[in-house]
């Protein structure tokens, strides 16, 4: 604790040999960050000038490569300091922070991935009344929504966290996800309860509406003709291959990360690295080379380039 500054700092003891490796880590994060800014901005910028990605579906497409800006930078700007730190160190105050974007960002991930599959529905089940359902006011109520709704939850979370006492200045991670929680001396059951609830509406509910919602689009596209159903399948696929990848990884962080386990500290370190390592590539290199609009333009934009 500083006396001056009234500053509580938490030590990040997941590293594995931070001496020895910490140049390799730090090339590693480093390249994959520029990667991540590269490839989401490209594919941001390539929606923002061409008037035909200004479709609701490229709009959302958008938002999740925004999500994925501000998960990264969130997450590896910090990595690349205590990369070359003597001591790992963070403020529990910046460490709350961290927390609130880390999980408001990945909340909002599902919500827009379920707008994305509300937008499939009306597009496909039925096309005729799809300009007036999805007018320019839908798309900007669930973009609000999408951003806004788990922010207030997670701000919640937040406070409860910020009144909580601490009992232990050394947190067993590399990053400030749910195993924050162990430091504090007793599990407040206000926040276990609360968080449960975030889980529920933020990763279960807009999971299980969109798997429902694409399992309806295909029931519907398999009784047409095959050419329909290719044009659903180049559509809806990669969609749901985000999904999957991103469930699979709240899954982890959002449950694994809270249960006491006999994981060795290197085994713990590799699995934190996969929550943030591949999911913010996945984003623009599945909309990037599967959606055919997006993949159209951004050829023109590399033979363009190459000229």
């Amino acid at each position: 604790m500083d006396g001056k500054l009234n500053i509580t700092y938490i030590t990040l003891s997941g590293y594995i040999d931070l001496n020895k490796y910490k140049y390799f880590y730090f090339s590693v994060i480093f390249t994959v960050y520029i990667l991540i800014i590269c490839s989401n901005t490209t594919i941001l910028y390539l929606i923002w000038i061409h008037k035909n990605l200004h479709e609701p579906m490229y709009i959302f497409i958008g938002g999740l490569l925004f999500n994925c800006l501000l998960y990264s930078t969130n997450i590896y700007p910090k990595l690349l300091i205590d990369f070359l730190s003597e001591k790992p160190i963070i403020s529990y105050s910046t460490c709350l922070l961290q927390f609130f974007m880390f999980y408001s960002v990945g909340g909002s991930e599902f919500l827009l991935l379920a707008a994305m599959a509300f937008d499939r529905y009306v597009a496909i089940c039925k096309p005729l009344r799809y300009r007036n359902i999805m007018k320019k006011r839908t798309v900007n109520i669930f973009l609000i929504l999408a951003w806004c709704f788990p922010a207030c939850h997670l701000a919640v979370l937040v406070i409860l966290s910020a009144k909580a006492k601490l009992c232990n200045f050394n947190l067993d991670g590399i990053i400030c996800n749910n195993k924050m929680y162990t430091i504090h001396c007793v599990r407040s059951k206000a926040l276990t309860i609360f968080g449960v609830v975030s889980l529920f509406n933020f990763a279960i509910l807009p999971t299980v509406f969109t798997v429902f919602t694409y399992a309806k689009v295909f029931i519907t596209s398999y009784q047409s003709c095959k050419e329909f159903r290719k044009t659903t399948a180049q559509t809806c696929v990669p969609h749901l291959l985000v999904l999957t990848s991103y469930f699979c990884v709240m899954t982890y962080d959002v449950i694994i990360a809270r249960v006491e386990s006999d994981f060795s500290k290197t085994a713990g370190f590799i699995m934190t690295m996969q929550t943030f390592l591949y999911h913010p590539l996945i984003n623009p290199f599945m909309y990037g080379f599967k959606m055919k609009e997006i993949n159209k333009h951004l050829k023109t934009l590399l033979c363009s380039a190459k000229a």
